[in-house]
């Protein structure tokens, strides 16, 4: 399998440390958040990446240099003109994944031990589009499911703004982890250019397309986006 870490983001939550270094080089318990990235794609037997990157792209190249890309086979996908966004960065990589596997996607901004063999395991079995890792955790921002965890909506709990893709009754929220598993048969169907994010993606697809989530409960995690 393969993987796209979403490092081209700002950091502006990260300010002032970002304000001279990318956000996926802001050191964690001693080591930059796209070596942990890196790290536990491997764990899992992962080696081919693409890293988007916009933001001090050239230190971002030259940690990997450094460090020989971690024994990994590693691509750049340059945003250095535009920042995407996250939608827009997983278009213009695209042409990374024309294997036919399923791949996965994650943030770098976030912590996380997650068991990516159980995650394949879930995505392989609902053969959907696209499978979203969600907590049960606090957060003003929810992706909405049904009982079987089919994506039917997103709502912000501070505007009261709602959005519903499919009519359910009752809903469960989620709250989205930065982490997901896609299919490749997703990129015939995205119609937008330029950038957009995900979420809008995903919201518009699962009107008619099977996206899932899947609730994890035992895995460590932390976003690392935002000073605290």
């Amino acid at each position: 399998m393969k993987a796209l870490i979403l490092a081209a983001g700002l950091g502006t939550r990260l300010h002032p440390i970002t304000n001279s270094i990318p956000k996926a080089l802001v050191a964690v318990d001693g080591k930059p958040l796209l070596q942990h990235a890196l790290e536990h794609l491997k764990q899992y037997g992962i080696h081919d990446v693409i890293i988007n990157v916009h933001h001090f792209p050239a230190q971002i190249i030259s940690f990997l240099k450094k460090h020989r890309n971690f024994h990994m086979e590693i691509a750049i996908s340059d945003e250095s003109d535009e920042l995407l966004e996250t939608g827009g960065g997983l278009q213009k990589a695209s042409w990374f994944f024309q294997d036919g596997e399923p791949f996965l996607v994650r943030n770098v901004d976030v912590l996380s031990n997650l068991n990516v063999e159980k995650l394949l395991k879930s995505h392989e079995e609902r053969a959907g589009l696209g499978t979203l890792v969600v907590r049960d955790r606090p957060s003003s921002r929810y992706l909405l499911f049904d009982d079987t965890m089919q994506l039917f909506g997103w709502e912000n709990r501070k505007t009261g703004e709602r959005i519903n893709c499919r009519e359910g009754s009752e809903l469960f929220p989620g709250a989205f982890s930065g982490i997901q598993i896609l299919s490749p048969e997703i990129f015939p169907l995205i119609t937008e250019r330029g950038k957009f994010s995900l979420i809008e993606l995903y919201l518009r697809l699962a009107a008619n397309q099977a996206i899932h989530g899947y609730l994890d409960y035992d895995s460590y995690w932390k976003d690392v986006g935002k000073l605290t």
